[in-house]
């Protein structure tokens, strides 16, 4: 199976909906219930999965939210060898994807500048006009 296939793409899709259920149903306090699976990448062999997932909150909130989902990776793999027919279940691997709170960031950032570059218009008595 190539790596971008629309098998691929459809087994991809398929263990990210199931993997996001069992966290959700998970008993782990550790995990946190802001915890939403961004994606899944699943080799073209079937038997190693990457699952980037990602927690709203501090840095403390995500590192003990890794370490329950790699406790419960075991649950959470018998629950996907239930719910899909694969020749192999994937072992599954979790990282933190920041990619939102990296846009978060970014636009903050955006709006202090352009609530700046306002200011300084107002200053020299330009008009917002363009």
């Amino acid at each position: 199976m190539r790596k971008n296939s629309i098998k691929n793409n459809r087994v991809n899709g398929e263990v990210q909906r199931v993997v996001a259920q069992a966290i959700r149903d998970s008993k782990d306090p550790r995990i946190s219930p802001m915890t939403t699976v961004m994606e899944t990448q699943v080799a073209p062999d079937l038997k190693t999965c990457k699952v980037w997932v990602s927690v709203m909150g501090g840095e403390e909130e995500r590192e003990e939210t890794l370490r329950g989902l790699k406790s419960a990776a075991g649950y959470i793999r018998s629950t996907l060898a239930r719910e899909i027919n694969l020749r192999y279940t994937p072992e599954l691997h979790f990282y933190i994807d920041s990619t939102v709170e990296y846009a978060i960031e970014i636009g903050r950032r955006i709006d202090e500048v352009a609530a700046q570059d306002r200011a300084a218009r107002a200053a020299r008595g330009e008009t917002d006009e363009i």
